[in-house]
């Protein structure tokens, strides 16, 4: 089926959605806050790696001087919740693998006693994915998508290895929390100006089989998985109550809000450190 010429709309979202997603804003320099743990308290030496879904966009109130990291993310609300001894925040909009290698890990080290990480969405082409169903046909759609899937299970299985490693070489005594990512949709009625169920449903999938492949590359790294997805459902696009953003959010497109960072993401780590 050929292709239709590209809307403005199409080249403005594909362009700021690459912007936050496909690159790396500025090089990622750790961001450290520290509180002072509570007497009798064990010490918790807290860095948060990895990208946008962990840097907060989406969220809103970000520093403009960092790449988009806001502190209505999951990391710093745990941190704060949790009263930690010291918490650096170098994850950022933009990351992948081999940002996280190259630009995040500076902050670990042998006093680091947690480390959470989002990852591998980008290296998948999270960016180009999202703009193609957006603002192509269905098929053009399954097949980005598929192209993802094949990634997915053939290429990313590998980078993730390499980057659990090397954060486990840096930090050997911390415990690593591997956070996946939401389903983005709701699948039933959305509007005649939406996504058609098959695309939504079809990137749902997607996220399904990531989440599958993280899990068993985390596990294998000794790591835990948090899985969000069951803490997303019925708040994705297209439900009464959303916690992802549409395209209507912009360089924001399909990113928790600042409720999906609170009520997904912070009660699904909470979940597995207890």
């Amino acid at each position: 089926m050929p292709h239709r010429a590209p809307t403005r709309a199409r080249i403005l979202l594909a362009a700021l959605l690459a912007a936050v997603l496909g690159v790396v804003l500025v090089p990622a320099a750790a961001a450290s806050a520290a509180t002072r743990a509570a007497p009798g308290a064990t010490a918790v030496h807290y860095v948060a790696l990895g990208d946008s879904y962990s840097s907060g966009v989406g969220a809103g109130d970000y520093d403009l001087s960092t790449c988009l990291r806001s502190d209505r993310s999951y990391a710093p609300l745990w941190a704060a919740q949790h009263q930690v001894t010291s918490f650096a925040f170098p994850a950022c909009g933009g990351a992948v693998t081999a940002d996280v290698l190259n630009n995040q890990l500076g902050p670990l080290s042998t006093s680091t006693t947690l480390v959470t990480i989002t990852i591998g969405g980008n290296d998948a082409g999270f960016a180009d994915i999202m703009s193609t169903c957006r603002f192509s046909s269905e098929s053009d759609c399954v097949r980005r998508v598929d192209e993802a899937r094949t990634f997915t299970t053939t290429v990313l299985p590998g980078r993730l290895d390499a980057t659990y490693a090397a954060i486990r070489s840096r930090a050997p005594n911390a415990r690593l929390i591997v956070l996946g990512y939401p389903r983005l949709f709701e699948t039933g009625w959305c509007g005649a100006l939406a996504m058609s169920s098959t695309k939504r449903t079809k990137i749902n999938e997607a996220a399904d089989l990531l989440a599958s492949v993280t899990a068993g590359r985390a596990a294998a790294a000794g790591a835990t998985f948090a899985d969000t997805r069951s803490y997303f459902a019925g708040h994705g696009v297209c439900a009464s109550s959303p916690w992802i953003k549409d395209v209507t959010g912009l360089i924001e497109a399909y990113h928790p809000n600042a409720d999906g960072y609170r009520y997904g993401y912070l009660p699904a780590l909470n979940a597995v450190t207890g």
